[in-house]
């Protein structure tokens, strides 16, 4: 069978290397999980809640381990510390919400008649997670499905393969049983085949436009639910009433943090004519302050892209955009070794001609442009194809508001950005792809509605 490799972007050496499983020994741990959902379903809620809780705690006895694997693996520097903050943020919100959010809704209970509307969950869940924040995204779904009553096989990206592996661990000494949680590691056929033999009763999907293309091909035919989070050109915006030195330090954060690999990282900025130079000003100094080099250091700010190819369609897209008439401000860094290892850059004199303002970069490069106005400023942010965040820097929220309705987008945040808050419904539009991820509606979208007519006597 064919092997998985990652390849670690500190220096190019195979980190890790799992088989994938043939297609008869994949199906056979599909059709475990499905046999094992009804008891697991058949726990109390509280139990599973508990579960899921201490699968969590013992995760965060881990920190070290996942910060130090999390470099080898995919280049965030360990000054940072992993990601067990927004990990126990978003479990512990599901669990929080759960009761709440799965009750039934009573519509009726007279002498008369029963009436509700009851949850049950789906049956088994495929999780495809992906290389950018492993245990973020994929807690993101498998925390409100193991809740909710399902079962859950989770596929990891080849770049983190050892996350899949770590949280199946963490799961199974918790209690979860390994029928319930099931970590697998698959190549695309035997995925999309499980999928379209209807293995699966739900799959989330995070990852490009082209595979959440092949997740959708795979279950055309089949009525599996298909949820997709796939790329994104988030922007900002700065008003002319913006707190320009805070709109700089997050904005640029949000653009060059973990090298720019953040599916809600910020990929353009519109400022306002009156602000523009100040802005790239500021944060043109901000960036040469950062040091590029071995996440392993603790003085490194910015690390390697989790791949050289990935360092090279970024390059590539900067090259372009400079050849076009665009204008780098950041000098190449003594770090830049032409491979993983990429200087972050700003690029001013953009235009949306320009791939760089089009297309996904998923690195570290952010182009910025002046505009006249708000209207011009909402034409540009809603010119693309993806629609996942905003953010919106002003100190008017009944700007924001009035701006907010105008955008194609699945979140609007204000004085923000680059968060993903488990209260509110992840989402997106376009070619964002489509789905319901945290919030209530996370629960919602990981059952199904069953409604009861009871007449009595």
């Amino acid at each position: 069978m064919p092997t998985l490799q990652c390849i670690s972007p500190i220096d190019g050496s195979v980190h890790a290397s799992r088989e994938t499983l043939a297609p008869d020994a994949a199906d056979a741990v599909a059709k475990a999980a499905r046999a094992a959902q009804p008891a697991w379903a058949a726990r109390p809620m509280s139990e599973r809640i508990a579960l899921v809780r201490r699968a969590v705690e013992i995760v965060g006895e881990q920190t070290e381990r996942m910060t130090t694997e999390l470099a080898h693996q995919m280049g965030r520097p360990v000054r940072y510390g992993g990601e067990f903050g927004g990990f126990t943020e978003r479990a512990n919100h599901m669990a929080d919400i759960a009761a709440e959010a799965l009750a039934p809704i009573v519509i009726e209970d007279s002498d008369a008649f029963s009436r509700r509307i009851e949850r049950e969950p789906l049956g088994v869940v495929l999780v495809v997670a992906p290389w950018n924040y492993p245990y973020m995204t994929a807690v993101n779904t498998i925390a409100p499905a193991l809740i909710a009553g399902n079962t859950v096989v989770l596929k990891h990206a080849t770049q983190t393969l050892l996350v899949g592996e770590h949280l199946a661990e963490c799961f199974h000494a918790a209690g979860v049983p390994g029928d319930v949680f099931a970590n697998v590691f698959l190549d695309h056929e035997t995925t999309s085949g499980l999928i379209a033999g209807k293995a699966f009763d739900f799959v989330n999907f995070t990852g490009s436009v082209g595979g959440g293309r092949a997740m959708e091909r795979a279950a055309a035919g089949t009525f599996t639910a298909v949820a997709t989070e796939l790329g994104g050109k988030d922007p900002g915006y700065v008003r002319a009433d913006a707190d320009l030195n805070a709109a700089v330090d997050t904005l640029i954060d949000g653009a060059m943090f973990n090298s720019g690999q953040c599916c809600c990282g910020i990929e353009r900025i519109y400022v306002h004519e009156s602000l523009y130079d100040a802005f790239v000003e500021k944060a043109v100094a901000l960036v040469k302050t950062y040091r590029l080099g071995d996440p392993l250091k603790q003085e490194t700010t910015i690390g390697p892209m989790a791949n050289v190819r990935f360092a090279m369609e970024v390059r590539a897209q900067i090259a372009e955009a400079v050849e076009a008439g665009a204008v780098p401000h950041i000098p190449v860094m003594p770090g830049d070794d032409g491979a993983a290892y990429l200087s972050p850059q700003i690029l001013t004199n953009v235009t949306h001609e320009m791939r760089v303002m089009r297309d996904e970069s998923f690195g570290p490069v952010v182009g910025i442009m002046a505009v006249r106005d708000d209207e011009e400023a909402v034409r540009l942010m809603n010119d693309s194809q993806f629609g996942l965040t905003c953010s919106l820097w002003t100190d008017d929220i009944d700007a924001a508001n009035i701006i907010g309705a105008q955008l194609q987008t699945g979140t609007v945040f204000m004085n923000r950005c680059d968060y993903l808050d488990p209260a509110l419904c992840w989402t997106g539009c376009k070619d964002t792809g489509r789905g319901a991820g945290l919030s209530v509606l996370g629960f919602h979208a990981l059952t199904r509605p069953k409604s009861y007519h009871l007449k009595k006597g």
